[in-house]
């Protein structure tokens, strides 16, 4: 999304959002760089002050820009601690590690909630989601698998995407308006199971990173269940401590 849709469901805020924080992902706009200042984006895009500052204030919340009295807004450089303190899906953040992604599909189908799950989802044993399974590589090297369950009545049809170029959670925000406000994230180390080890390239029972994660609404409702396999040997989740 490059243009602000007049005749779009989604607010004026949220699409200039997406075009800003896409203009960073995609390197439109490189650390270092200055970004337009507010009158350029007000006339560019046909919207008002404070819709400017309300999505100059999303980005510098999640570490993506910097205001510098006097001088104007800048793209910041990354920091490699950002995976653990922002949401950070799999394209920017090897990106930012100057990688680049691509994805193959697994799986993608409609299942029913087990147990731990729905619990998880606070949604009852049996609820249908959407479930996409997808391996995660960087410059062709195999780096982990994603196994992403959503709560299907939240955003019907959502697998009709094509999730080897599209980005799943792009799709959220702009088909149905879902932007993750938080998540809860649990990790620790296991052993590679042996039906992962030939996907990944790598022996069963070396080590991996694995996720589990839940994504939450604006509203507060959690609609993502992400579970992700990361090889150890490639992947390092970073974080930098304040004492």
């Amino acid at each position: 999304m490059r243009r602000i849709s007049r005749s779009s469901k989604l607010p004026l805020y949220h699409q200039l959002y997406q075009i800003l924080r896409g203009n960073i992902a995609d390197g439109d706009w490189q650390p270092g760089d200055m970004i337009p200042p507010e009158s350029e984006l007000i006339d560019r895009y046909r919207v008002s002050r404070t819709t400017v500052r309300q999505v100059l204030d999303m980005l510098a919340s999640e570490g993506l820009i910097e205001r510098k009295q006097g001088l104007g807004t800048f793209v910041i450089h990354p920091t490699v601690d950002q995976g653990l303190v922002r949401i950070v899906n799999f394209t920017e953040d090897m990106r930012l590690r100057g990688c680049e992604p691509s994805s193959r599909v697994l799986f993608s189908g409609l299942v029913r909630a087990v147990q731990d799950i729905a619990e998880k989802l606070q949604v009852e044993p049996g609820e249908e989601l959407a479930r996409l399974e997808r391996l995660r590589l960087a410059d062709g090297e195999p780096m982990g698998i994603e196994e992403s369950y959503l709560v299907h009545r939240y955003c019907p049809g959502i697998l009709q995407g094509d999730y080897e170029t599209a980005s799943l959670r792009e799709a959220l925000e702009q088909n149905y308006g879902i932007r993750w406000a938080h998540a809860t994230q649990a990790i620790r180390a296991i052993l590679t199971p042996p039906e992962l080890a030939s996907t990944l390239g790598i022996k069963a029972r070396s080590a991996l990173l694995f996720l589990e994660r839940v994504s939450y609404t604006q509203e507060g409702l959690p609609v993502e269940f992400l579970r992700i396999y990361y090889r150890a040997d490639l992947y390092v989740l970073y974080n930098e401590l304040q004492g």
